[in-house]
């Protein structure tokens, strides 16, 4: 039975593979290091990599045999591929470079300084070369720069016998074989077939009659849009087709994984009032923490402000009910909270494809119905508990004010990501660091208005 890498045992395991590592680095031991070092499988190595400074990760990259090295660095964050390559002699670097994938070589020369990255396109050969200067073309965010070039496609006059051959022949450099576009003569996608049903298949069946309908993309669509497509759809391969239809590339259902997995990253990171981060947390340099941080930080400061200003215009009223003061963590705690749950909800609902700007109008009303029902249950226990130790009038405001907090609160929250995403910005910017500046301040608003009509102040 295999181990969980992220199972406790698979992190105490991790960490002192690190810590054996870094021993022996301290020491010089080279013997020790090797022996450590090469005791890892490939995906270990990574975990190790990324908890080393520059200098002790290229020494213990150094030491992987090729062909585990080449495994390694491919699975390295295109950042730390950067910093790694930076650390090796412009041998290693040259051949590790040629070694990439197209679709990974895109990824780290968008990292890379352009005077590297034009030397390091000039001393490729010419055939991967043209290719991934061909996935260069395609726009920032779109499937064309994230495709694979390197794929089969079998024509759909074949025999099965013929493309079964056509297989063979390019295993060594094929993205995927286990699911193959099918082509007429001009290249131009007409359908879809498996390894499996041209195994199945007499040999001189034609691949016509076994070929499925494709599902495909365009090389300038979203890229994260069509990942989700890819995996919705539990896609072993999508192909990716010029204006024409024509074939140009494929996307792997990994390479679709990981693009989902780095727009989640970023998701996350904004609706907690970060930028995301381009690089495991450990190798990140404080700096580039504190400014990940501190914009987000200085905008939020900046709207708390409301906040002061609804207070100081009803220093009066507070100053007549002194036990007014003690709610307002609460109210405004209640609020945020109920605005980021709509928020993170329906951003949650956009990126799963499961709602979109022309549905606003059901969100709204859904959330509205929502936020009703929990402002209900929260006021009702706050006017009972708090008539009880105060008076039945506070209770009464502090009842009506958590109905129109929390009704206010999840509808807001359950439209902003759309509103977002019909003004074409990231919906999780939109969500909740936002959403708790804007509820604080109407939500107090909302009750010193309901005190004075309540209270008579």
């Amino acid at each position: 039975m295999s181990q969980n890498p992220m199972s406790p045992t698979g992190e105490a395991a991790r960490d002192q593979a690190v810590r054996a590592i870094e021993k022996a680095l301290r020491g010089a031991d080279l013997a020790t290091l090797t022996a450590a070092v090469r005791a890892l499988a490939p995906m270990q190595v990574v975990d190790v990599l990324e908890r080393l400074d520059d200098k002790d990760r290229a020494v213990v990259y150094r030491l992987l045999p090729k062909d585990r090295a080449m495994e390694v660095f491919e699975n390295l964050d295109p950042s730390l591929q950067r910093d790694l390559l930076g650390a090796l002699q412009d041998d290693d670097v040259t051949a590790l470079f040629a070694d990439l994938d197209p679709d990974d070589r895109v990824e780290l020369l968008d990292e890379l300084p352009a005077t590297v990255a034009r030397r390091l396109m000039q001393g490729l050969p010419a055939h991967e070369r043209e290719m991934t200067a061909g996935i260069l073309g395609y726009p920032q965010g779109s499937i064309g720069r994230r495709m694979s070039p390197e794929f089969v496609a079998v024509d759909r006059s074949w025999t099965v016998e013929h493309a079964l051959d056509r297989v063979r022949r390019r295993l060594e450099d094929a993205e995927t074989v286990y699911s193959l576009p099918v082509t007429d003569g001009h290249r131009v996608l007409v359908g879809m077939v498996s390894l499996r049903e041209l195994m199945k298949a007499e040999p001189d069946t034609e691949v016509s009659t076994i070929m499925q309908p494709a599902n495909w993309a365009r090389a300038t669509d979203d890229s994260e849009e069509v990942a989700r497509r890819c995996a919705d759809l539990k896609l072993l391969a999508l192909p990716v087709v010029d204006n024409e239809t024509r074939i140009v590339g494929i996307l792997t259902v990994d390479d679709a994984l990981q693009i989902l997995e780095h727009a989640d990253s970023e998701d996350q990171a904004r609706i907690g009032g970060t930028e995301p981060l381009r690089q495991p947390y450990l190798t990140t340099p404080v700096g580039s923490l504190v400014r990940s941080r501190v914009v987000w930080l200085l905008v939020l400061a900046i709207g708390a402000t409301l906040t002061v200003q609804v207070l100081e215009v009803f220093e009066t009223t507070l100053s007549e009910v002194v036990a007014l003061a003690l709610f307002v963590p609460l109210l405004i705690g209640t609020g945020g909270n109920t605005g980021n749950q709509a928020a993170t909800t329906v951003t949650r609902a956009l990126a799963l494809g499961d709602v979109g700007p022309r549905d606003i109008a059901k969100v709204l009303a859904r959330e509205l119905r929502v936020g009703i029902s929990l402002g209900l249950l929260l006021g009702t226990v706050a006017f009972v508990v708090t008539g009880f130790v105060y008076d039945w009038p506070l209770g009464t405001v502090i009842g009506l004010t958590l109905l129109s907090v929390c009704t206010m609160a999840a509808t807001v929250g359950g439209a902003m990501p759309l509103v977002a995403r019909t003004i074409r910005a990231d919906p999780a910017v939109f969500s909740n660091p936002f959403i708790t500046t804007f509820v604080d301040a109407t939500g107090l608003l909302l009750y010193f208005l309901i005190a004075r009509a309540v209270l008579g102040i």
